[in-house]
Formats: C-alpha cells, sequence, structure tokens
C-alpha cells in the first residue's frame, strides 16, 4: 500500500509538473511567438490559456501596446548653416510578432535599431530646413517690418522682410513617412506610429551670442521706433501750432472787421448827428473834443500851445 501511495504522489508530481509546462497565458496587452528549437511554430495575439509541448517548445511574449522611443540629444546643421540641437522623441509597437522575432528579438535590439533609423532620417530632414522654418509651427509667412533712415535722421518704415511660414509639422510627419518606408524595407515588423520634437535649442557654445545680439536687435528696432514717434510727435506739434496761429488770425481779422464796422457806424451817428442842427454840431464838436483830450493827455504828456489855439477853447472855458 505504502509502495502504491508513493508512487502515485511521484505520478501526481510529474503530471502537475508536465501539465503546468504545456499551458501558458497570455494578457490582454501581450503577444506570442512559439518555437521549436529554433523555427516558428505558431503566433498568438488572443488573450488566454495556450498549449505548448513541455520542454522542447519555447514561448516569446511581446507587447501589444506602444513602446516609447527616447533618442539622445544630438547636434545637427540647419540649411542655413546654423547649429542646433534637438531632442526627439517617437511611440512604436511591435506590429508583427513573427518578423520580430526573427529580426530583433527583443525590445533592446529594436530600440538599437529605432536609433539609427530615427535619428539619422531626422538630421537628414532639418538639414534641408532653415532654422526660422524648424522653430516655427505655424504655415503662415511673417513679415518682418524693416526701419529706415530718413533724411532728417528720423526712422521710419522700411520695406518688409517675409519669412516663410513654418514647418516643424512638415518636417515631423517627413521623418515618420521616411521612418516607415526604411522599417518596411527591412521587414523589421516594426510600426513607428508617432515622431515629435521634445526640443530644438541652439549649439550652446554660440547660443549667449545669440540672446545678446537678438537683445541688441530688439533694441536698436525700439530705439527707431522711438524715434518715429518723436518725429510725429514734432510733427503734430507743428500742426497744432499751424493751426492756432491761423485761428488767432483769423479771430484777429473778425475783431478788426468788427471795430471797423463800429467806428464807421458810429461815425454815421455823429455825422447825421451833426447835420441836424446848430446845436447838434456844437454837441458834437464838444464830444469829439473830449476824446481828444482823453486820447491826447496823460499823467507824462507835456504840451506847448498858444493862449489862442482853438484845441484849448473848451479847456479856458471850464476856468471861466
Amino acid at each position: 500500500m505504502k509502495s502504491a501511495k508513493v508512487f502515485f504522489l511521484i505520478l501526481l508530481v510529474i503530471v502537475i509538473f508536465v501539465g503546468s509546462g504545456s499551458i501558458y497565458i497570455l494578457k490582454e496587452t501581450e503577444q506570442a511567438v512559439r518555437t521549436r528549437f529554433g523555427p516558428i511554430k505558431g503566433v498568438y495575439k488572443n488573450a488566454g490559456i495556450h498549449f505548448k509541448v513541455p520542454f522542447i517548445d519555447k514561448v516569446e511574449k511581446y507587447e501589444k501596446r506602444l513602446l516609447e522611443w527616447d533618442g539622445e540629444p544630438q547636434e545637427v546643421p540647419t540649411s542655413d548653416n546654423k547649429f542646433i540641437h534637438i531632442d526627439s522623441f517617437a511611440r512604436w509597437r511591435i506590429s508583427n510578432p513573427q518578423r520580430f522575432y526573427k529580426s530583433t528579438k527583443n525590445e533592446d535590439r529594436a530600440h538599437t535599431f529605432l536609433d539609427d533609423i530615427i535619428e539619422s532620417t531626422a538630421r537628414d530632414e532639418i538639414a534641408s530646413y532653415s532654422l526660422p522654418e524648424i522653430i516655427r509651427t505655424s504655415e503662415r509667412d511673417m513679415a518682418i517690418l524693416k526701419i529706415e533712415a530718413e533724411q532728417n535722421n528720423v526712422g521710419a518704415p522700411g520695406e518688409a522682410e517675409i519669412v516663410k511660414g513654418g514647418a516643424r509639422e512638415i518636417i515631423t510627419q517627413n521623418v515618420l513617412r521616411r521612418v516607415t518606408e526604411k522599417l518596411l524595407e527591412q521587414n523589421l515588423g516594426i510600426e513607428v506610429v508617432d515622431f515629435r520634437f521634445k526640443r530644438i535649442d541652439y549649439n550652446r557654445d554660440v547660443q549667449e551670442k545669440v540672446f545678446q545680439r537678438m537683445i541688441s536687435e530688439q533694441k536698436r528696432i525700439a530705439e527707431k521706433y522711438r524715434a518715429i514717434g518723436e518725429g510725429q510727435k514734432q510733427y503734430i506739434y507743428g500742426k497744432v501750432e499751424q493751426k492756432k496761429k491761423e485761428i488767432l488770425s483769423g479771430a484777429y481779422l473778425k475783431s478788426q472787421t468788427i471795430r471797423g464796422e463800429a467806428d464807421a457806424k458810429a461815425i454815421e451817428i455823429y455825422a447825421n448827428a451833426y447835420n441836424k442842427s446848430a446845436e447838434s454840431r456844437d454837441f458834437y464838436n464838444f464830444l469829439r473834443t473830449l476824446d481828444a483830450y482823453k486820447n491826447s493827455f496823460d499823467s507824462t504828456t507835456s504840451m506847448i500851445l498858444s493862449t489862442d489855439n482853438e484845441f484849448l477853447k473848451f479847456l479856458e472855458s471850464s476856468k471861466n
């Protein structure tokens, strides 16, 4: 009895061991390749329990989800002979587990292939564009107003320099397209689904000089705009002063016209009164003489006249 129990336990252990070695479980995020002494015997993409020959078949599991590729920052020349640092990343997946197993076998080797393909493609693509096209994302052309000096040394707007629209999106799409073509040619079982730039920056050796040049250029433009503003201010002041003189001249002309009309009216009234009677004429002469006294004499006036001068008759009569 004891021997039978021992045999049964040994048989049970063997069955469990063999049974556990003949099944494997795939998760929803996994896919697998089953091989037997090297050749591939099956490819599995559905989640669940799958069977294999224990001790003979081997199963390599791979991710079905998107995987991350993060490139190393690299220095790249642009078409306008400027060196910039680019830092990029991509998302890829294993589209054909069978081809992936035959070409790379694991994700580490796949990353090595992607480093060579993506970085070289991005470098070649960036070298075909200028720096403004690379750093701008908008496809709209941008006009930069130039400031020119007039003869009176006042800054004035000149012609606008047209900067082409940004090509950032075009570059990323071109890199993605060319990388996809290379991967299909090499038949690696890999698909790159997205490519982006994380950062584009100047070479650190010249970055400070570039920033200083940009600051100086902006200050120069600001000063010229201030000169334009000062010129416009003086122009407006001149217009205001001219308008002021025109208004004052018009007002003076109008006042003199009114004064002349009033004097003419007064003379007319005096003449009419003078012609009415002898008393009116005497009264008119009296008023005119008083006006003459008023306009001729003040505290600083000295006059020497004979005693029988007609001009003094009213003064003589006032004494009497």
